[in-house]
């Protein structure tokens, strides 16, 4: 059973920047999807720590599933893991996440005075749920943020976040036909590890153009 945390980094001469990365709700940080995605983050010269937060360390333990919890407690883990990452990291320290996670992330960049913010897969909405929007702190967002996004994903479509009132700060990345967790139609002649690898490497140039 892994720690708290996972540090995955790339030769020092490729370094980028530093990534903090939360996972969603329902898969832990050492999913099929983060281990695919800190693989590709890396070649793209992007330092990766995971950590867990207390719900699911405690799903580890016990087997059982259990919701997130409250949000003050995610924020509050959030910021815990983002005090060790800054004593310990030289450089952009970037923080981010899948879905829920990213969705913490985002409602702590500037209070933390990240050097920019990466979400994978953002939970705009609720599917099915339009109407129940997580857009309000993103309309004065100050963070340089990149959003990777599936053209699919049923927690935010094109058409959706084209009405949202969003920072100037943030900019969306559409992965075509992927849903939430990246995976693209098959007639799209791609897979989850390309669609995976397109986000990488728009991380790689967000870390170049976005954060000199």
């Amino acid at each position: 059973m892994p720690g708290t945390r996972i540090i995955d980094t790339p030769p020092d001469a490729q370094l980028r920047a530093t990534l903090l990365l939360a996972h969603g709700a329902g898969a832990p940080m050492d999913s099929a999807f983060m281990q695919l995605l800190v693989t590709a983050l890396n070649g793209q010269g992007v330092a990766v720590v995971r950590f867990e937060f207390a719900y699911m360390r405690q799903r580890r333990i016990s087997g059982k599933r259990a919701p997130p919890g409250s949000m003050d407690l995610l924020l509050e883990k959030f910021r815990e893991h983002w005090a060790e990452t800054v004593s310990q990291y030289r450089g952009p320290l970037l923080i981010g996440g899948k879905s829920m996670g990213g969705r913490v992330a985002s409602m702590l960049a500037d209070e933390l005075g990240a050097a920019g913010l990466c979400c994978f897969g953002y939970p705009f909405h609720p599917p099915g749920k339009p109407e129940k929007t997580r857009t309000a702190h993103l309309e004065s967002l100050r963070t340089q943020t990149l959003i990777l996004q599936g053209t699919r994903d049923p927690f935010g479509r094109p058409a959706d976040v084209a009405g949202y009132d969003l920072s100037t700060a943030i900019e969306v990345h559409w992965l075509e036909t992927a849903d939430h967790d990246f995976q693209p139609l098959k007639r799209s002649g791609n897979d989850q590890a390309a669609m995976i690898g397109e986000a990488a490497v728009a991380v790689g140039r967000f870390c170049e153009q976005r954060l000199r």
